[in-house]
């Protein structure tokens, strides 16, 4: 069990919490919600004791472990992967060093050996014999393939080494587990395996994530971060909020009630309180008014922006056809013949864990690169508006933000433009601000004023959701459902894909293509998903093929 007491934290003169008292149980997956800036990330760095409060404090039941997601993806490059993986359990890690150490003596002594004999024991005790299969197994599970067990860390991608310190932290069973963003950078398939894992871990779990559906998957409780405060709530994110909009509601229908209760009293007061007959039943009624105290409705301090795509022309039955598109980077071929035609009603998720592949394409398909093979045609009442994964390039420059989006608006008036950024939460003096200094979800927001403002037909979309709250997910979730135009994007927010998407389509490894129309999770339940799960995971992946 771990448990904050009176738990306060002050940053200058700004309190981010005050007296928090609440305990986090064994058996329980804990989900850490709240608005950008409320201060998750900072309530788990004061949970693992990487940040000092002012008052109150911290107590772990005495010979816990407790384990956390590391968020330097540079820390370990020169290490091992697992070496990383079992430094999840620093205990086991030393021993196992120490005891390398004592063996490569040259002049073994008496002493060494008895040394070497208790960290044998203890080694033992601890299953140490089973460390590296143990790490080795959430490798996989997590889609590090095995040949890269014993690379160094510094030869893996970022995606790679954001999953190798998750299993770093997964390893060695701790007690208390603390994660902040853990399903960031994974592929679906990845985070399909992190909601298994934790949904019977039997130890205590406290997660941050903007993943709805994982939320919901794996989350046994809620404590949500408001003004300060933390309140608990028994249940999932679906519930804590259905909870809360409840709690609300009821507290201002009992507020509108005690409001007609006061206007009535106050009524009698006035008319009966110069009449002497009357002047005790008005006295009393007084004292009944005094007693009546309205409750304090805070208004949350979540702010959800406000995303709205209105196409300026209706779409065609020709939107766009891909035929026979290949295209290899850095000596891999990424895409493989990819040929399909697109609808005019269709909103198409690409999936899987091949991300190169699905960032080539929505760059030849928006005429960033050329493919090497094949050709794409847009239909002639097309428009297309794109958002890139990486938009470094849009914002490598001195405008300011009004000037910026101003700079892609189809109407130059200083108000129409403010009107885009305001309901994407960019008020007053905010559009001033330099867009070289935004933050990554201030970034996002702009692009997607930028979309918006485009009046476009046909959204492209690479990764919208990074970066974002889950306040503005859902916001843009709800958005590109009732888009009356067509969608192509990719996405590792199941609830996102599932809600949106009708059409799903995943790049295989090889670079070719399945094409569905179907719900995500009418895909994932599908014959087509386990045969290709059945084909890429194979250790003779020709001899499957031929068996099929």
């Amino acid at each position: 069990m771990i448990s904050a007491n009176n738990v306060t934290l002050r940053l200058g003169k700004k309190a981010l919490f005050e007296d928090v008292n609440i305990k986090f149980t064994e058996g329980n997956c804990y989900g850490l919600i709240g608005a950008n800036g409320a201060g998750k990330s900072t309530f788990l760095k004061i949970l693992s004791g990487k940040l000092e409060t002012t008052n109150g404090d911290i107590v772990i039941t005495p010979g816990q472990r407790l384990s956390v997601l590391e968020q330097d993806h540079f820390k370990y490059d020169a290490y091992p992967v697992m070496d990383v993986v079992i430094m999840g359990n620093a205990r086991l890690y030393e021993i196992m060093k120490e005891k390398d150490a004592i063996y490569m003596k040259e002049d073994f002594t008496d002493e060494d050996g008895i040394r070497a004999s208790e960290l044998e024991a203890e080694f033992a005790e601890m299953d140490g014999w089973n460390a590296e299969s143990d790490a080795a197994t959430l490798l996989n599970g997590l889609g590090i393939e095995t040949e890269i067990h014993y690379s160094m860390m510094s030869e893996l991608n970022g995606s790679q080494k954001v999953k190798v310190l998750l299993a770093r932290a997964l390893f060695g069973n701790p007690d208390i587990l603390l994660l902040d963003e853990p399903t960031n950078h994974l592929d679906l398939d990845a985070i399909a395996w992190l909601e298994e894992f934790l949904i019977n871990f039997e130890n205590t779990v406290i997660v941050v994530s903007h993943d709805r559906y994982f939320l919901n998957k794996v989350c046994t409780h809620t404590a949500d971060i408001d003004y300060g405060k933390i309140t608990l709530y028994a249940g999932n994110y679906d519930f804590w909020y259905e909870s809360s909009q409840l709690l609300i509601k009821q507290m201002k229908e009992a507020n509108r009630k005690k409001e007609e209760k006061i206007k009535e009293l106050q009524e009698f007061i006035s008319r009966f309180s110069a009449n002497a007959s009357k002047s005790k039943q008005a006295t009393s009624r007084k004292r009944a008014l005094e007693k009546i105290q309205l409750d304090d409705i805070k208004p949350s301090s979540r702010k959800y922006p406000y995303i709205d795509f209105r196409p300026d022309r209706e779409i065609g039955n020709e939107v766009l056809t891909v035929s026979g598109i290949s295209k290899t980077i850095n000596g891999e071929k990424v895409l493989d013949n990819i040929s399909f035609i697109v609808g005019r009603n269709d909103k198409i998720a690409f999936v899987g864990g091949n991300e190169i592949a699905k960032t080539t394409l929505f760059q030849i398909l928006v005429g960033e690169i050329e493919p090497d093979e094949g050709t794409y045609k847009w239909g002639v009442t097309t428009s297309q508006a794109y958002f890139p994964k990486d938009p470094t390039s849009e914002f490598d420059n001195d405008d300011t933000i009004a000037d910026w989006l101003t700079g892609y608006s189809p109407v130059k008036d200083a108000t129409y433009v403010r009107g885009f950024l305001g309901r994407m939460l960019f008020a007053g003096e905010d559009g001033v601000k330099k867009v070289k200094v935004l933050s990554g979800g201030e970034k996002v927001r702009c692009l997607l004023s930028k979309m918006m403002i485009s009046g476009a037909n046909c959204l492209v979309l690479d990764e919208p959701t990074n970066h974002l709250d889950m306040e503005s997910i859902t916001a843009l979730n709800n958005g590109l459902i009732k888009y009356p135009g067509v969608a192509l994007f990719s996405c590792h927010d199941h609830q996102f894909v599932q809600t949106t998407a009708n059409r799903i389509m995943e790049i295989l490894p090889n670079g070719t293509l399945i094409d569905k129309i179907t719900t995500y999770d009418e895909y994932l339940a599908s014959d087509e998903m386990a045969r290709k799960r059945t084909v890429y995971t194979a250790d003779t992946t020709d001899d499957v093929e031929e068996e099929i």
